[in-house]
């Protein structure tokens, strides 16, 4: 990928991401695309505990590390994390991915089931596919939005589900960056767009509606490299028309780098 400008939409770790891409010649042109926003409403968390106290969660699905840690942090400020550990002691803990295990793992959270890589919707789904869910509540730790394929296909099982909020996703306070992504695309000065999440591509439309972008956008990004750290972030992708170039496999840092340089080495 020598001097092949790479644009990241990464937040949190698109320092890391734009490293890995000058060692091996890129030029990362770093563009993030998204902020997280706590959103914990602490009477909601006090809400919560009572209800589970009458009516225990048979099922809590974790599904972010920073979602379970800003639920932590909650109930920590709140003076209830030993009644929460106590709860979950008594349910089926699932978790969609690493990170939250991680989160998990800290507070010495027994862990029941854990999703299959690429820790998508459709692998939690899997993982608990042969659980009876029937009358069963569910709690579902929300990431940046609702997930309404998690939620429908539960209740379609029969289960009663019900989420905590624990962050959301928002554009970055600071688009500036994001209108220079844009101002380069147009000017066909970058070889390759990395997105590592859905979301990423929701925001880059909305700056691209805000500055009067968005009707040349697909065209813009299907001329390039596309690369996708997974099967949720393609379908997302597709969504808008864009067509990912390749999809990391397994979907991690690494062999999305990899498959970036060898898709730079062949594109023109």
């Amino acid at each position: 990928m020598k001097s092949k400008v790479v644009a990241i939409l990464e937040t949190r770790t698109g320092a890391h991401l734009g490293e890995l891409i000058t060692r091996r010649g890129g030029i990362p042109l770093l563009a993030p695309a998204l902020e997280e926003v706590p959103d914990v409403d602490p009477q909601a968390v006090v809400s919560l505990l009572a209800q589970w106290r009458i009516n225990p969660f048979k099922i809590v699905i974790f599904q972010t590390g920073v979602g379970t840690r800003a639920l932590f942090q909650a109930t920590d400020a709140a003076g209830l994390t030993g009644e929460l550990l106590q709860h979950l002691s008594s349910s089926v803990v699932v978790v969609r991915g690493p990170k939250p295990v991680g989160e998990l793992n800290a507070r010495e959270v027994r862990i029941d089931i854990r999703a299959a890589t690429p820790f998508t919707t459709e692998t939690v789904l899997a993982a608990v596919s042969e659980m009876p869910v029937r009358g069963a509540p569910v709690l579902v730790q929300r990431y940046g939005e609702t997930n309404q394929r998690l939620r429908e296909a539960l209740e379609e099982r029969g289960a009663s589900v019900q989420e905590i909020a624990t962050y959301r996703w928002a554009l970055p306070a600071d688009i500036r960056p994001l209108n220079a992504l844009l101002d380069a695309l147009a000017q066909s000065r970058v070889d390759a767009v990395v997105f590592t999440s859905a979301v990423q591509i929701h925001n880059l439309y909305a700056a691209a509606e805000q500055a009067g972008r968005a009707s040349q956008l697909a065209g813009q990004l299907n001329g390039l490299v596309i690369a996708s750290i997974g099967p949720v972030c393609s379908r997302a992708l597709r969504g808008y028309g864009v067509t990912p170039s390749f999809e990391a496999s397994p979907p991690k840092l690494g062999p999305l780098v990899a498959g970036l340089d060898e898709a730079l080495s062949v594109h023109r």
